[in-house]
This record gives C-alpha cells, sequence and structure tokens, in this order.
C-alpha cells in the first residue's frame, strides 16, 4: 500500500474574484484549503484589489471611467478599500458583492466628499456618503440601494418603530462620524449605514444602523434626494438636531460582506453532508461578530487541480481548482512561477493522499444496497482533461472525470456522488475493447511546456473511437497508464470468453475467443445443447489476422482451409481489439511483455 507524504503549506496568493484580483491567505492541510481574505488581518482598508495584470481582462473594472482607487473629489485616497466599500449596489439576497454573477464593483457608484477638510466638492447623485470617518472626509464605505428595476422601495410608513429626536454634538474633529445611503432618487429614505466607534454618533448612544434621518435641524428629509441630505448634514453646525425613525427592513443589509465565503463551490456529496470534511465548505457563515473571518474551506476531496486548462497563464503563475461537481472553479494567481510550482505540487499530492479513501467511500456505499451486484467493483477514479474538437479545427480540453470498473471504463461529467448518476454516464468502453496507443508529450504544446497525455482506441460497431487525455503530472500520466494497461488484462482474465455469430462460406456458425484455448468455430446450433465443432485452433497457430473495417474479418492459421473470411454483419472492430486484449494479457502473464 502507497504511503503519501501530504504537504502542509500556508502564504499569501491572489483570488480571482469576478475578474479582480483579490490578497488571500491561503492555508493547506491534510484534506482542505482554506483562503481567508486579508482584510481580516489588515483591518480597516484592508482588502486588497488588484485591478491591473488580469489575465482574465476586467469587466466592470471601473466606476465611470474613474480610477478603481481614487473616488472623485478625494484623491489623497489609495488603492486599498475597506470592507464596507466594496458591498453590491442589490443589497437583496445574493446581491452581496462577492456572490455569483454579480460585478465586484457597482456601475454608477460615486463617493462624496464633504468632510470638514475637503474642497467642497462632490459627485452628482452620489448615493453613499461618509460624515467624518477616521482618517478621512466623506469618503465611500458602502454602496447605494440602487434604483434598478425590480428593487423594492423601502418605505417610512410601515415600521412600528417611534419617531426619535437625536442631539449631537460634533467633534473638533471626525465630524458626526456617521455613513449614509439611499435618497428619493434611489426609492430609499436617507438611511444610516455605518457608525464609526468612538465619534459624535456613536458618543450619543442614540443612534444605530438603519435609523432613517427624517429632519436634521428642522429640514424635512423625507423626500430629499441623496445630494440634498449630503449638503443639509455639511451644513447643520456643531450641535445637530436628527429626527430619526428606526427601519427594521433594512438593517440586516448593512452587514459586512462575506467575500470569500460566498463563493460557489459545491464539494460535498448530497447524501452525506459532513462528507467534504469542511464546517464550511457549503454555505458561509455570516454574522454580525467582529470576529468572524470572510474565509472559505475547501474540502479537496476529489477536487482537480491543474494548469493552463480553462485560462490563459503566460506569465506560468496560475493554479485552479475544480470543484467535484465540476460546476466551479478557483483561480489563484502566486507571486511567480516557481512559488506557483510549489503550490500546485503541494496541493496535488494532498488531492491525490485521499483518492484511496475516496475510492473505498464510493465502493462502499455503491455496494451497500441489495442492487450490489448491478455496481461492478470500483478500481480507479480521477478527474482528466479531454481533448475536444471545436469549429474551424480548433481544440481544446475539457475536464471530465473518468472511472474504472473492472470490465468497463466510464467517462462522467462530475463526481458522480449518487447510484442514480453512476448509473448514467456520459461514456461506457468495455476494457477488453481498448488499447493504450500513445503515453507522453504531445505535439503542438502550449507556451509554458509540453502537454503530457496518453490516447485510447476503442474498437466499436461503427469503428475505431479515439480518445485523448491529458494529465496534470508524470505521477497521473504513469497511474492511468498502468491501470488501464492492468485493467484490461485483468479483465481478459475475468471475463475469459467472448463469442459473436456470423457466417462462413454461406454457414451460420459462432466464433468463440477463449483466453485460455484460442479461437473455437461450431456450427450455430437449432437447440439449446450447442452445435458441432468445425475448427479450433491455440493463438500460437494464428499466422495472419485482417479486417475490412466495414464487416469481414480474416484469419489465416495455416490450416488446409487456407485464409478463413468470417462476416460479422456489424463492424470487425470490437472483435480485432479482444483478440488483441487477449493476447497481450497472455504475453504478460507469461513475462514476454511487460
Amino acid at each position: 500500500m502507497a504511503v503519501w507524504t501530504r504537504a502542509d503549506k500556508n502564504g499569501q496568493l491572489d483570488l480571482l474574484l469576478r475578474d479582480r484580483w483579490m490578497r488571500v491567505a491561503a492555508e493547506l492541510t491534510r484534506e482542505t484549503l482554506t483562503l481567508t481574505a486579508e482584510a481580516e488581518a489588515t483591518g480597516q482598508g484592508g482588502n486588497h484589489w488588484d485591478y491591473n495584470n488580469s489575465s482574465a481582462g476586467l469587466r466592470n473594472g471601473m466606476s465611470n471611467g474613474n480610477d478603481p482607487g481614487t473616488s472623485p473629489g478625494n484623491p489623497g485616497r489609495g488603492p486599498s478599500l475597506g470592507p464596507d466599500q466594496l458591498q453590491n449596489q442589490n443589497h437583496g439576497g445574493r446581491g452581496r458583492s462577492g456572490s455569483p454573477g454579480r460585478g465586484g464593483v457597482s456601475r454608477g457608484q460615486h463617493d462624496a466628499n464633504c468632510g470638514p477638510n475637503s474642497p467642497g466638492k462632490y459627485p452628482n447623485n452620489s448615493t453613499n456618503s461618509e460624515f467624518g470617518s477616521p482618517g478621512s472626509s466623506y469618503g465611500s464605505p458602502g454602496s447605494s440601494f440602487g434604483s434598478r428595476q425590480g428593487d423594492i422601495p423601502v418605505s417610512l410608513d410601515g415600521s412600528s418603530e417611534a419617531v426619535r429626536k437625536v442631539r449631537v454634538v460634533k467633534q473638533e474633529s471626525g465630524g458626526l462620524g456617521i455613513s449614509i445611503k439611499g435618497g428619493r432618487e434611489n426609492r430609499m429614505p436617507i438611511l444610516i449605514s455605518k457608525i464609526f466607534p468612538g465619534l459624535a454618533a456613536d458618543q450619543s448612544r442614540a443612534l444605530r444602523v438603519g435609523d432613517a434621518i427624517l429632519s436634521v435641524n428642522g429640514n424635512d428629509l423625507r423626500e430629499a434626494t441623496h445630494d440634498l441630505a449630503v449638503q443639509a448634514l455639511k451644513k447643520a453646525g456643531k450641535e445637530v438636531t436628527l429626527e430619526v425613525k428606526y427601519i427594521r427592513e433594512v438593517s440586516p443589509l448593512f452587514k459586512k460582506p462575506s467575500l470569500v465565503a460566498d463563493l460557489p463551490w459545491d464539494g460535498v456529496r448530497p447524501q452525506s453532508p459532513s462528507y467534504s470534511g469542511s464546517e464550511d465548505s457549503g454555505s458561509p457563515k455570516h454574522c454580525g461578530s467582529s470576529s468572524s473571518k470572510d474565509r472559505k474551506v475547501i474540502s479537496l476531496k476529489m477536487c482537480f487541480i491543474s494548469r493552463n486548462l480553462t485560462m490563459p497563464d503566460l506569465e506560468n503563475r496560475l493554479l485552479e481548482l475544480h470543484s467535484p461537481d465540476g460546476q466551479h472553479t478557483v483561480v489563484l494567481r502566486c507571486k511567480d512561477g516557481p512559488t506557483a510550482n510549489s503550490w500546485f505540487t503541494a496541493v496535488h499530492t494532498n488531492i491525490a493522499a485521499l483518492l484511496p479513501h475516496t475510492l473505498a467511500h464510493i465502493n462502499a456505499y455503491l455496494g451497500a444496497s441489495s442492487l450490489a451486484a448491478t455496481h461492478p467493483h470500483l478500481k480507479h477514479i480521477g478527474w482528466l482533461a479531454e481533448q475536444v474538437q471545436l469549429e474551424g479545427g480548433r481544440q481544446q480540453y475539457k475536464p471530465v472525470v473518468m472511472a474504472l470498473t473492472e470490465k468497463d471504463i466510464l467517462l462522467f461529467e462530475s463526481v458522480p456522488w449518487s447510484r442514480e448518476s453512476w448509473s448514467m454516464p456520459l461514456l461506457t468502453h468495455p476494457l477488453l475493447a481498448t488499447r493504450l496507443v500513445h503515453s507522453g508529450s504531445a505535439r503542438g504544446s502550449p507556451a509554458q511546456g509540453s502537454d503530457m497525455v496518453f490516447a485510447t482506441r476503442t474498437g466499436t460497431g461503427r469503428g475505431i473511437e479515439s480518445h485523448i487525455f491529458r494529465v496534470e503530472t508524470h505521477w497521473d500520466l504513469s497511474s492511468w497508464t498502468r491501470a488501464l494497461v492492468q485493467g484490461a488484462h485483468a479483465a481478459a482474465e475475468l471475463i475469459k470468453e467472448v463469442s459473436i455469430g456470423c457466417t462462413l462460406n454461406r454457414q451460420d456458425i459462432r466464433l468463440t475467443l477463449h483466453y485460455e484455448k484460442g479461437f473455437t468455430v461450431t456450427r450455430e446450433p437449432a437447440e439449446p445443447a450447442g452445435g458441432a465443432v468445425l475448427y479450433r485452433y491455440p493463438y500460437e497457430k494464428l499466422k495472419m489476422s485482417a479486417d475490412d473495417g466495414i464487416r469481414n474479418l480474416y484469419l489465416d492459421f495455416g490450416g488446409p482451409e487456407g485464409e478463413m473470411v468470417f462476416d460479422l454483419h456489424s463492424g470487425p472492430k470490437p472483435v480485432v481489439f479482444v483478440l488483441h486484449s487477449f493476447l497481450s494479457a497472455k504475453l504478460t502473464r507469461m513475462g514476454l511483455l511487460t
């Protein structure tokens, strides 16, 4: 039994999150890869988004043509954005930044700049503003409630909360210490989205996130636009009287978004929720506690680690981790090529070390039923990349799962965790009718180096069906080569005999190939007792074999009957390939072929 050396590793990587690179802390253990947003380590403003050198191209990478790191009217802010600055403009359910299918930075979002030391300018239609955030003027820690079609407006009339009057005395520096969102143009009231600790609003102990500001010093803001609210708060003076009303329905929407934790990933077999070995590899846990971390724990069981497969990687720095369900891919970027090689080797090693356990687990649940006889014993399983043809003669590789049973090769789009999915493979080929025809480097390899591939050919009634599969390492190549060759030989010893009805010299006969006895030609029986033996030859008597690729098989044993022409009434390739497998297995058993 193989003894695996598993790798533990940690370091900083870049995570491709909706066409932008985000710095994460990566920790690799025996069974999991944990990605944690760097904001947890660096505090406010620590989330690092790299808008440059993205190999995927930047869609939604700019906000109205402004540099992503500098808000209008606030040229002093650097490219690092705080956690609240990354909230998505649509705050409904899956509209948080980091959820699948949404842009990372909202288009059309502006930052108001109305702090005590600001030049007094702010962009039109501003929908999110700070009043006294630490270290800056009125920046933009969050995004607005968008007024796009489908958004549900929040009413001030439906809440049972009472209207309150709150007096706030501004500090010498820091202003009110709140951030607001909303406005008439967004079909939202003016809402307090953040209260900065230690500043005036926080010290009043009378305001809370989710409060709608109804008036400022008697100036009614119920129908105010966002800009008018900004001006009213800016001109309010040192002592500010706010009329507020708590809007319970919107307060949960101001929680800090979980960008990394919301990565879509499905590594859990449906029948066993705990199988992934990860406490939060499914739905992320959200809580308001400041100790909660934006992280994703990915179980490595039956994942597929690859390089230069679905994304171009001219710098040789990328890693692609594909989920067991085949639906999701996490792309990680390392600082240089050697670091990428080191991380790839470590992750690949741990995934490979989990394969024997996964194999035993699958065989256990497939066999744990009264229908166990319908599920052959699984011998080998893993991810490969199959070459597929595109229009115009182009080619690309597509991830597939290959499984080897005692008799068959099966291909799946994803890991089949249920008995039903096992019964519906994309493709099934008999091992006896399949041969390995190439194993090694491929010609026409990509820039980063030569692909390692193996090719199979299977004899079918329609002719020969060929497949080319790419592997990631030399270990993968040798493992699959050995599994296929030994699997075909084991199938020959297990099945032992294959027969087919055909015609010889206008007579209905049955041609039988036996692993031990060789060829037997019998008259097709009219009764179950069997027909008379016409010819019997061992394998060593075979002088020549050929076929026309259509329906005829030619065999010459050097006997007085000369060359025999068997009309198989269908394509001859399955019989030809079975004959090859029987001969190869016998020669290997005799030590004449390795």
